[in-house]
């Protein structure tokens, strides 16, 4: 039986818990920007009115097979799309078109606000690009893609239906655990938001299929989280399927988006 969490600051904390997370937060602006620099890629696509509702678009050399979408995390208060290009290299050797947006951060919106950007995104991308379209996102991101699968999702039928799988990596997929943290400060969920905004609370788009893939070092409430989903979803309809991989945390798990021999990736 697992013991009871006391502190839920600390079950939330991942980078209290990653060694050399610091140096790997420096890396990654620098990853990003080097692909940026080799790639087909349109930067800043605006697709809101706001600031920070801005994707960047990256073409594989070949015609596309359909668009991969990464939705950064940050825990909804942090970071923006130049963070995380690199990550796009996996996808675009698999001849996907990637996009990746950034999004208004907390406390300047709700999440259910950066739910209908999310959705204002991908159906912006997907009108730049055919075929079908795989939503990924990490930690907050793993949540807002899975939010996309969900039945009240904010995107047209159209799009909707051409979104054929969730790949949630490290997700937050039930948000009322996060009341208890002192992030709510910045974030503001209330009982209500957590109810209409946790994917694990709502019901999926039958037939889709959802991945949710988590480290097997992450701390144990993501692992819980990650398992949630695939668990809750599996009996919604969904086709899902669940990833613990070893010997990764919570930073370093997304470089398997780098890698299109990736196992939870497996883009066709």
């Amino acid at each position: 039986m697992a013991e009871p969490i006391r502190d839920w600051d600390d079950a939330y904390a991942n980078s209290d818990h990653v060694p050399g997370a610091d140096a790997l937060f420096e890396a990654w602006p620098g990853r990003a920007a080097a692909l940026r620099a080799d790639a087909d890629c349109q930067l800043d696509i605006a697709y809101g009115d706001g600031e920070r509702e801005r994707f960047d678009l990256f073409q594989p050399e070949g015609s596309a097979k359909g668009l991969f979408v990464f939705v950064h995390g940050g825990y909804w208060m942090a970071l923006d799309k130049s963070f995380w290009s690199h990550l796009a290299a996996g996808p675009l050797s698999a001849d996907w078109a990637v996009a990746m947006p950034s999004y208004t951060l907390c406390p300047d919106i709700r999440i259910s606000g950066i739910t209908q950007q999310i959705g204002a995104a991908v159906s912006r991308a997907a009108g730049m690009v055919d075929g079908p379209i795989v939503l990924a996102g990490h930690s907050a991101g793993g949540h807002l893609v899975s939010r996309m699968g969900c039945r009240d999702a904010p995107l047209a039928d159209g799009v909707a239906a051409r979104v054929t799988r969730i790949v949630s990596i490290s997700g937050v997929h039930d948000l009322r655990p996060l009341l208890r943290t002192k992030i709510n400060e910045t974030l503001r969920i209330d009982a209500e938001e957590a109810d209409r905004e946790s994917p694990a609370l709502l019901s999926p788009r039958e037939g889709l299929s959802v991945d949710c893939v988590v480290g097997g070092d992450e701390r144990p409430e993501f692992v819980r989280q990650n398992a949630l989903l695939a668990n809750v979803w599996t009996g919604l309809g969904a086709a899902t399927r669940e990833f613990v991989v070893p010997g990764r945390h919570h930073f370093d798990i997304i470089d398997g988006l780098c890698d299109p021999a990736t196992e939870w990736l497996t883009l066709g």
